[in-house]
């Protein structure tokens, strides 16, 4: 990350409460062409989320904790606060002196913005400020947010005229959080109705939706340089599991999350 830092864009996309076996049954089955497409292997990494709602897993990927493989041993990070004793700050590891990894890309001149989407990045309240504050610039309308079918696409198209706007020299660090597979999440599946409500179809809808035009997010990102890109869950959720939904709870299904990393390589 030593290497990538400096020369590359940047993209984190985290996939608000995706679950991790709807995202590998998608992949498996076809259904996520555009993302399959730039996962190694065509499939996604297991890892273990590093917490169990929105603002205490962000809170903890920003510091440089980003979901832990979910097997043992210790997992050198791509990113860590210079801190004495890490036992996962490694040579390859991009280590920052700020208190937070945007901080720390902004300090080697990266341009940090942030395209909200949960309530935890709307900015209508102080706790809503804390997460978008981190970034030097943040976007954040209700077309973004979960109560809205098309959020998603308003997203991309937020990040596209970020792109444009940039000088073509200006490197970027772009964070968008991905508010349709949060409930409510129904309207992304045909037929469904509110009565109705979610269910893991539902979710399965809705991630389909995101893979429709997340292409149009990855070659707005890779239109001026190369662009490193996390692709992850930040929790997932319940829906009805041994009788637990939502999330904020220990439940096997909100802390294995889906994970990726890649290069995006330039369109020109």
């Amino acid at each position: 990350m030593n290497e990538v830092v400096g020369r590359d864009d940047l993209l984190l996309l985290t996939l608000d409460t995706l679950r991790h076996d709807v995202a590998v049954e998608l992949a498996a089955a076809g259904r996520l062409p555009n993302l399959a497409a730039h996962l190694p292997g065509g499939t996604w990494e297991r890892r273990h989320a590093p917490g169990n709602f929105t603002y205490a897993s962000h809170q903890a990927m920003f510091a440089g904790f980003l979901p832990t493989p979910a097997s043992p041993g210790q997992h050198p990070r791509l990113f860590a606060a210079r801190f004495a004793g890490s036992e996962t700050t490694a040579g390859r590891t991009f280590v920052f002196d700020t208190p937070d990894l945007v901080s720390g890309l902004s300090a080697r001149g990266y341009r940090t913005v942030c395209v909200g989407g949960v309530g935890f990045f709307n900015k209508q309240g102080a706790l809503g400020n804390v997460l978008p504050g981190l970034f030097q610039e943040s976007h954040w309308e209700p077309e973004f947010s979960v109560a809205s079918p098309t959020s998603f696409e308003a997203q991309v198209a937020q990040a596209e005229k970020t792109v444009a706007e940039l000088p073509p020299q200006q490197r970027l660090f772009l964070f968008l959080n991905v508010s349709a597979l949060h409930q409510p999440n129904w309207f992304h599946q045909p037929g469904a109705t509110r009565g109705t409500g979610d269910n893991r179809a539902t979710h399965a809808a809705a991630l389909e939706y995101v893979d429709r035009h997340v292409g149009r997010l990855f070659a707005a990102m890779s239109s001026r340089r190369r662009c490193f890109a996390i692709v992850c869950s930040d929790h997932g959720t319940a829906y009805g599991d041994d009788g637990y939904t939502g999330h904020r709870l220990g439940h096997d299904c909100v802390w294995t999350v889906p994970y990726s990393h890649f290069f995006l390589e330039p369109t020109v």
